[in-house]
């Protein structure tokens, strides 16, 4: 391991070698003097992830954290760091912006990311909001004024009925109006179980996002989850940034994503990508942004939500364009111009991420705590790590359990697919249950190396929930205490190395 934990905490961003800021771009990018200090307001390694791009970009940053989070490595990557009660607490957090004299936010993903009251605060108070308006978040995180929205644009919506649909429509999908992540979800095969699945995805929205009200949309079967990338101005100009597939996902949240798509023909993006940017002119969108969209096996495809934020996988997008998205967010804040043109971007190779999460995929997924004891993660060409943790980080149950962000770039899929398998079996994380070698299982299976996929992929594949043979957990983490820090990769190998399969086992 690294000796200080800054070098513990530095994404690994071996890109090839020679993966610049904007390699794959013209040479247009500027820097903006507008913002002088951004308070950070999010935790782990998206906060990092924010605070390294906006140190390269010479503005100063700010981090807040709260008790539960008092020694995590995201406080102290910032220029400066300031205690709060609670991430969700706006009134805190604009107090706390203008105690700094920070004159932005930008709220990272999650959390406050796509709260309209917190782009409203910062109007109000007179700090840039890194992120859409108000109202755009507002009728955004309305599913049903947002399907009214893009269906008024023409873009393809979903069937959706307020009240109870044909008998001809179903199977059909209940859904939460200001839900999202599966919450407030609930599929009906008949008319008959409609009533109370309505009702239970009532109480669940409820509690969740404070809003009981559901409505019922069309099921389409065996769906991909396609989004677009899109990016807007303030002076009126809009593009996107291609598409990811994000099909492999547990509980309606995403695992794995990629880019490009293996079911997006050239014809399709084109299609697709209009799409995107007709609905970015819809609501005149500002900042980084992502449309959502399911397609059907028979290649029609229709909106599903627009995420009025940065989205956890844009790292993929960085890694075939060359993009900084953060960067871009911090120049349409500052009231820039976009820099290119949609004939100017282009993708080369091709990406994929896998999130790393301390669950247990073998247990339905049951969140992990402890405290990491090792951390080796992978190195080489084409692999990058947004982490935001290190050896000795706690890991407990106040937070989501995403620990890390394991994104690989290549000239092709299949190498793709060959580079995270390796990364993934040279990734030591030990002291908490991980889905590291889970996630190995998936990208391994005959299906996924076709790219066959829809968002039921794991519900079909249940033999990946089986735990193969391997060393006991008890013997691996005993073995790692006795080992000094700076013991070698090959040590640690001759140590854990997980008889005939030769591949970490990791919980």
């Amino acid at each position: 391991m690294p000796g200080t934990w800054i070098e513990q905490c530095i994404p690994l961003l071996c890109k090839e070698g020679n993966f610049r800021q904007n390699k794959f771009l013209p040479g247009k990018q500027t820097t903006t003097n507008l913002l002088r200090k951004v308070l950070i307001a999010n935790r782990g390694e998206i906060a990092i992830r924010i605070a390294y791009t906006l140190r390269e970009m010479g503005i100063e940053t700010m981090a807040v954290f709260t008790e539960a989070d008092e020694h995590v490595l995201h406080a102290r990557v910032a220029g400066e760091a300031h205690a709060i009660t609670s991430y969700l607490d706006i009134a805190e957090i604009i107090r706390a912006s203008k105690a700094a004299g920070a004159d932005a936010i930008h709220p990272g993903y999650g959390f406050l990311s796509e709260n309209a009251a917190l782009s409203a605060a910062c109007e109000e108070a007179g700090i840039v909001f890194i992120g859409p308006t108000p109202d755009t978040i507002r009728r955004m995180g309305d599913k049903l004024e947002s399907k009214r929205v893009m269906e008024a644009a023409g873009v393809p919506v979903v069937p959706t009925w307020n009240g109870t649909p044909p008998d001809s429509e179903y199977p059909v999908l209940v859904k939460a109006v200001g839900g999202g992540g599966g919450k407030g979800m609930r599929l009906v095969e008949r008319a008959a179980d409609l009533s109370n699945a309505m009702a239970s995805a009532s109480r669940e929205a409820a509690a969740a996002f404070n809003d009981d009200r559901v409505f019922v949309e069309k099921y389409i079967r065996q769906p991909r989850h396609i989004e677009f990338q899109i990016l807007g101005d303030s002076h009126g100009n809009y593009l996107h940034v291609f598409e990811r597939e994000c099909s492999i996902q547990r509980r309606h949240q995403k695992i794995i994503e990629e880019t490009p798509s293996p079911a997006v023909t050239p014809e399709l993006r084109s299609k697709m990508g209009a799409a995107a940017l007709a609905a970015a002119r819809a609501v005149k969108y500002r900042g980084a942004g992502t449309v959502e969209f399911i397609l059907d096996p028979s290649g029609s495809f229709y909106f599903l939500e627009m995420n009025t934020r940065l989205q956890v996988e844009h790292p993929v997008t960085e890694m075939t364009t060359g993009l900084d998205l953060v960067r871009e967010q911090v120049r349409i804040a500052s009231g820039e111009k976009l820099s290119y043109s949609q004939s100017e971007l282009r993708q080369t190779g091709h990406s994929m991420e896998c999130r790393i999460y301390a669950e247990v995929p073998e247990e339905d997924f049951r969140p992990s705590t402890g405290t990491i004891e090792v951390y080796e993660p992978p190195v080489g060409p084409g692999i990058r790590l947004d982490s935001g943790v290190a050896r000795g980080s706690s890991v407990s149950y106040h937070f989501d359990p995403m620990l890390a962000k394991l994104v690989v770039w290549a000239p092709s899929r299949a190498a793709a697919i060959e580079r995270m398998q390796r990364a993934l079996d040279d990734f030591v994380l030990l002291g908490v249950r991980t889905n590291i070698e889970f996630l190995r299982r998936v990208i391994s299976t005959d299906d996924f190396a076709s790219g066959t996929l829809d968002t039921g992929f794991l519900d079909r594949h249940r033999e990946l929930f089986v735990v193969p043979e391997g060393v006991p957990i008890e013997a691996i983490l005993a073995a790692s205490l006795e080992s000094p820090i700076g013991t070698s990769r090959q040590d640690f190998q001759d140590a854990w190395t997980s008889g005939a399969s030769g591949r970490w086992r990791n919980s």
